[in-house]
C-alpha cells in the first residue's frame, strides 16, 4: 500500500466516511469487511463467526477479553470456585441493557434454560461435551423422548444447576470440574437474555436492530442482512471507558474483490482477501495472515457399505496433497493438517502443544493410495466404487476444496466422485442430518481451547457425528477423559483418543484455516483469535 493510500484511509475515517453508500456517521467510525452475514443475534440459535463476533460487540458474558486477547471478568464482577471444582459462584457488577434494566443473574439463569428449551445448536455446550452443568445431560434427553407438541415444563428447567441465588450471584455446580470453564463462559451460547425483552419479542427477538438489548460495548443501530449493520458506542456500558470508537461499521456478504477495492479507497479498515489477490498485496505493509483456528475436514457416511472398508478410506487419504493445495492453491496462511486437534489450540502440563505430543496422521502418496484402493476394491467386490462428495458454495474456500479434492480422486484408477454442490445451511442440516451423502466436505471452529473441542465430534451419540461411526474402546477413553482429575493422565487419555478415531479414519483432516488480510496500519486494538469468538472490536482505535 502506497503511503498516500494510507493518508487518505486515515483521513476519510477522520471525516467519518463509512463507505458503502452507507450516511455519514459522526465520529470515529471503524469499517470491517466480511465476506459472510449475520445469520441473527440470538445466542440459542446463532453458530457462526460473523453471528458471533456481531453479538459480541452488543453482549457482554460472564468473562471477556481484554486488549491482549486474555480472558478477563465482564458482567462477572468477582469468580470463586469450591475446593472440589463443582460450584462456581459469579457476583454480577452493576450493569445495564440498553433499555434501562439491571443485568441480573435471572438473565444468565433464563438464557441457559431457554437455549435447552429451544434445543438450540450449542444445547450441548452446557452438557458433558461442555461445561458440564449439572443436569443438562438429563434434561437434553428428556427433551428428544418428548412427542410432538410437547415440551419441558419450568419444573423440569428448573432442575439445571444454573440458579440466581439473588439478583446479582449466579451459581452453577457441575457434574465433574473443567479446568477451561472461564473460557468457556466468553463464548455466546452462554451470554445473558432479558427474559422480559425477548418473550415480548418473541420469534422476532434477535433477528433484527430493533429486536436486539445491549449490555455490551456497541448498540446496534441498523441491520440489513446481506449488506450492512452499524453500531454506536453505548454511553453506559461498564466499561465504556475503555471504548475508543464512536461508530461500529460491518460490511457484510463482500466479494473479497469488491472489499479489497474498498480498502485501497480508504472506505474499510479491514478486508479479507482471497488467493487471488496474494500475490497483488503480500508485499504491502497492510497484509497480515491471521489463523482462523477451523479444521477442513472430510466427514465420511458409515451407512454407506463402501466407506466401512478401512482401505477405502485409506485410499481417500493419501490421495490428497495437502501441502500442495493450502501454498500453491489457497496461499492465504493456511497449513497442512497433521491430525484432527489442530496446532495451536492447547498445550500441555508442561506447555507442548497437542500436535507435538500426538504426532502426524496424514501423508501424500499418490502410488500407495493407488494400493489401498485396489485393495479396497478387491475386498468389496468391484470394479468401480462411485461416492457422491458434498460442499456448500456459500462457504469459501469449500467449492475450491471440494474441486481440489475431485481432481485428487480422479487420479485414482476405479474411483468415480460426484459432486453435490448445495448452500450450507441444506448440507448441514439437511443432507448431513439425514445421511444424505457419502462424503461432506465440513469444518468445525473450536468453542474452547482444549483438544476435546474436536474430539468430542467422534463419540458415538454426538450430535455432529452425522456419519454415525462409532468405537466403544473410543468412548469409554472419551469418558475417562471427562472425569479424570489429573491432568497429565488426562492429557494422555486424549492422545490416546485422537489415535483410535485417526488410526481408522472416521473423519480426514484436511487443512488448518488461515486467512489473508488487509489491515490499515493506523488502526489497533483489533483482538482476533482463532478459538471462540472470532474478533472482538471493543478497544479498536484508529490515529487520527
Amino acid at each position: 500500500m502506497k503511503k498516500l493510500k494510507l493518508l487518505v484511509a486515515s483521513a476519510l475515517t477522520a471525516s467519518m466516511l463509512v463507505g458503502c453508500g452507507s450516511n455519514q456517521l459522526e465520529g470515529k467510525t471503524y469499517t470491517y469487511s466480511a465476506e459472510l452475514d449475520i445469520k441473527n443475534l440470538d445466542s440459542s440459535d446463532a453458530d457462526d463467526g460473523m453471528s458471533f463476533s456481531a453479538m459480541h460487540a452488543c453482549i457482554d458474558g460472564l468473562m471477556g477479553l481484554d486488549e491482549e486477547g486474555n480472558i478477563v471478568p465482564a458482567i462477572a464482577e468477582e469468580h470463586t470456585v469450591s475446593e472440589d471444582g463443582l460450584t462456581h459462584t459469579f457476583k454480577l457488577r452493576d450493569a445495564q441493557w440498553s433499555n434501562g434494566d439491571e443485568v441480573t443473574a435471572n438473565d444468565f439463569v433464563y438464557a441457559w434454560q431457554r437455549i435447552i428449551k429451544n434445543s438450540g445448536n450449542y444445547a450441548y455446550m452446557l452438557g458433558s461435551d461442555g461445561a458440564k452443568v449439572k443436569g443438562a445431560d438429563e434434561l437434553m434427553a428428556k427433551q428428544a423422548e418428548l412427542g410432538e407438541g410437547e415440551e419441558l415444563t419450568q419444573d423440569d428447567l428448573n432442575t439445571l444447576q444454573a440458579v440466581a441465588v439473588d439478583d446479582k450471584t449466579f451459581q452453577v455446580t457441575l457434574t465433574s470440574p473443567v479446568s477451561y470453564f472461564e473460557e468457556l463462559m466468553t463464548f455466546p451460547c452462554y451470554y445473558p437474555i432479558n427474559q422480559k425483552f425477548c418473550e415480548e419479542k418473541g420469534a422476532e427477538y434477535a433477528k433484527s436492530a430493533e429486536n436486539v438489548l445491549s449490555n455490551g460495548a456497541f448498540i446496534m443501530e441498523t441491520w440489513e442482512p446481506g449488506r450492512q449493520a452499524t453500531f454506536s458506542k453505548n454511553e453506559n456500558y461498564w466499561n465504556a471507558d475503555a471504548v475508543n470508537l464512536d461508530n461500529l461499521v460491518l460490511n457484510l456478504v463482500q466479494e473479497p474483490e469488491v472489499a479489497a477495492t474498498a480498502f485501497d479507497n480508504g472506505e474499510t479498515q479491514f478486508a479479507l482477501i482471497n488467493s487471488e489477490l496474494v500475490d497483488k498485496y503480500k508485499d504491502s505493509e497492510s497484509y497480515k495472515r491471521i489463523k482462523e483456528g477451523y479444521l477442513f475436514y472430510l466427514q465420511l457416511n458409515f451407512g454407506n457399505s463402501d466407506l466401512q472398508n478401512l482401505n477405502l478410506r485409506k485410499a481417500l487419504s493419501y490421495a490428497i496433497n495437502r501441502e500442495d493445495f493450502v501454498n500453491n492453491v489457497l496461499k492465504d496462511g493456511s497449513t497442512a493438517a497433521t491430525g484432527f486437534v489442530p496446532s495451536g489450540l492447547s498445550t500441555s502440563p508442561s506447555g507442548t502443544d497437542f500436535r507435538s505430543d500426538a504426532g502426524s496422521y496424514t501423508s501424500y502418496d499418490l502410488e500407495q493410495a493407488q494400493q489401498y484402493l485396489d485393495a479396497a476394491k478387491e475386498e468389496l467386490g468391484k470394479d468401480t466404487i462411485s461416492l457422491r462428495l458434498l460442499y456448500g458454495t456459500d462457504e469459501s474456500p469449500m467449492d475450491q476444496l471440494a474441486t481440489y479434492l475431485q481432481d485428487a480422486f480422479s487420479q485414482l484408477d476405479g474411483l468415480e466422485i460426484e459432486m453435490v454442490a448445495t448452500t450450507k445451511q441444506d448440507r448441514i442440516y439437511t443432507k448431513q442430518a439425514n445421511q444424505d451423502f457419502d462424503i461432506a466436505c465440513t469444518r468445525w471452529g473450536p468453542d474452547y481451547g482444549d483438544p476435546t473441542t474436536y474430539l468430542n465430534l467422534c463419540i458415538s451419540d454426538n450430535t455432529n457425528n452425522y456419519g454415525k461411526w462409532s468405537n466403544t474402546e473410543y468412548d469409554s477413553i472419551m469418558d475417562q477423559a471427562a472425569v479424570e482429575t489429573d491432568v497429565n493422565a488426562r492429557w494422555q487419555l486424549m492422545i490416546d483418543a485422537e489415535k483410535i478415531m485417526m488410526d481408522d479414519l472416521c473423519y480426514i483432516p484436511v487443512f488448518e484455516k488461515g486467512s489473508s488480510t488487509l489491515q490499515d496500519t493506523s488502526v489497533t486494538g483489533l483482538v482476533q483469535k482463532p478459538v471462540g469468538v472470532p474478533y472482538t472490536f471493543n478497544y479498536v482505535d484508529i490515529a487520527e
